[in-house]
């Protein structure tokens, strides 16, 4: 019996010998593909667009030394990145609340599910764009109708994956609770929330990442007050300066990853003791 379990000790330690090399490859391979693209951005910029066209792409160094390295244009876009930033924090967490709220109490009654999930449906159906205007009208245009775009963009992930997580509990575990006699709201607070959470927080992911489209979106249209990310990229457009162009979108697009990535992070730290430990 020896020799075998040895060798099972060593089938089950040959995976870990192999993951620092895996690890290096998963560091390195994005890496590699950045570089990739910069070349082809410089390759597109210098060699394929005549000079007099290299405003529609200019190089990745041009970006980098009008929009960030000149003190004017990066202040500009800082104060306009902390006023997006702020508004997409705010309609990210307004989601998370009403679509938490609305999420259990149509897991906790059918009627209110059958009701209520439709309409959820159609807003998110409903194209923004046309929502716009009457927003504006409603509610001005200032920064509370940019918040009411946020929450109408990154409100349904949240709904819909709470709901998926909420009623993809083990039957066995609600027929026990029901067994002895446990209170609705206890089977929430104690099952049906803490089982829901990977599907809920990774509705909390893309809503994230749809609140600062959210932002950037009012920002196109409700243009009142201090300007934000989506005023800038709107502005440098419309005068054809493409560095600072450029500049905001890079802006923009970081924004998103940090919050995603944010969501990801606190994912794993709350729910991986019991969903993300790997057994080997």
């Amino acid at each position: 019996m020896r020799p075998a379990i040895g060798r099972g000790l060593r089938a089950r330690r040959s995976p870990r010998a192999g993951r620092p090399r895996a690890s290096r490859r998963d560091r390195l391979a994005p890496a590699a593909l950045f570089l990739i693209i910069l070349g082809i951005w410089y390759f597109i910029s210098l060699v394929i667009l005549d000079p007099d066209r290299r405003f529609l792409l200019p190089s990745p160094d041009a970006v980098v030394r009008v929009a960030f390295l000149d003190g004017h244009n990066l202040d500009q876009l800082l104060r306009a990145l902390w006023l997006s930033t702020s508004v997409a924090l705010i309609g990210l967490c307004v989601s998370i609340a009403l679509g938490m709220v609305v999420a259990i109490a149509m897991s906790q009654a059918r009627w209110i599910e059958k009701s209520v999930y439709p309409y959820a449906v159609i807003l998110q159906t409903i194209p923004t764009l046309a929502m716009v205007p009457l927003i504006g009208f409603w509610f001005h245009y200032g920064f509370s109708s940019r918040v009411i775009v946020c929450v109408l963009i990154a409100l349904f992930p949240v709904i819909s994956s709470t709901l998926f997580g909420l009623q993809s509990v083990d039957q066995g575990m609600l027929d026990l609770f029901r067994l002895h006699q446990i209170p609705r709201w206890r089977r929430l607070v104690h099952l049906q929330l803490p089982a829901a959470m990977p599907s809920t927080f990774a509705g909390f992911q893309v809503s994230a990442g749809l609140s600062v489209v959210g932002a950037v979106v009012g920002d196109f249209f409700f243009k009142q007050g201090s300007p934000g990310i989506g005023v800038l990229i709107d502005l440098y457009r419309a005068r054809l300066q493409s560095e600072q162009l450029f500049g905001a979108v890079i802006l923009a697009s970081l924004l998103g990853v940090a919050f995603f990535t944010f969501f990801g992070w606190l994912s794993r730290l709350v729910t991986g003791r019991w969903y993300g430990v790997e057994i080997h």
